[in-house]
């Protein structure tokens, strides 16, 4: 299939399908694993990118229901895609019943113009559901700023896709692990970065370490891995799946 040109200038591909991973013969799994990194990296959702594999979003899809999350904080915008992935997502489970209508996703990232651009053509009244905070996570005024955007006694999912460093990660934990309800749920996403074989080229990578590192401390103690999540087999979010332990 022909893939078509794409555009420059506002990140959406001309066609709404991302480019397909070939069947590929036995014992060519390392292959297969990196088209499917190079595929998510195209992907889309309602015409935005969002860069993320479908056996994680329906891991996701079910930690929301079963956390009863009314708002997810995500850490990392990029171009707002998978910000509208939650919000739908949270629609239905508050359609269903499970969480309040007052449902809401807060998105942080150091810069968000170009996001609420596109999230405004893709979606003109996205402001109702969806809030961008605009600063840097290591920064606890940016926490103090997200705080005011979520609706009193809501439980949360916090999903953080920022840099995928050590620096970032361990910052994400510290600074927004606050905001997850007991039984509740931070994904640490992209872990892969320091999976030798399946790191794309140029990661830095440190999230993994900064996961194991921060879950010594008094705050971390309070995690627990949950590597049983990594339900379908194909995950970019190795030993990122954290859950809070009840007392």
């Amino acid at each position: 299939m022909n893939e078509r040109r794409r555009s420059s200038l506002d990140g959406k591909p001309d066609n709404h399908l991302p480019p397909p991973v070939r069947a590929l013969p036995e014992g060519r799994l390392l292959q297969y694993w990196k088209e499917r990194e190079r595929q998510h990296l195209r992907d889309v959702y309602a015409g935005l990118r969002i860069k993320k594999f479908p056996e994680d979003l329906r891991v996701l899809e079910h930690l929301l229901w079963i956390s009863r999350s009314q708002v997810v904080i995500e850490l990392g915008t990029h171009l707002g895609g998978s910000a509208l992935w939650f919000r739908d997502r949270l629609r239905t489970v508050a359609a269903y019943g499970r969480v309040p209508e007052d449902i809401r996703v807060v998105t942080v990232d150091t810069t968000q113009d170009r996001a609420r651009a596109l999230l405004q053509d893709a979606d003109p009244y996205f402001a109702k559901d969806i809030t961008l905070v605009e600063g840097d996570i290591t920064d606890p005024g940016v926490t103090e700023a997200v705080a005011q955007h979520i609706p009193a006694a809501a439980r949360c999912l916090v999903v953080e896709d920022t840099a995928h460093t050590y620096e970032t990660t361990y910052a994400a934990l510290r600074h927004f692990s606050l905001f997850v309800a007991d039984d509740g749920y931070f994904v640490v996403e992209d872990g892969i970065v320091d999976m030798a074989q399946l790191s794309p080229p140029g990661m830095p990578g440190g999230v993994v370490p900064a996961v194991r590192d921060w879950l010594t401390t008094e705050q971390g103690r309070r995690f627990h891995v949950r590597r049983d999540l990594e339900l379908y087999g194909v995950t970019c979010h190795p030993f990122g799946w954290l859950q809070r332990v009840h007392p």
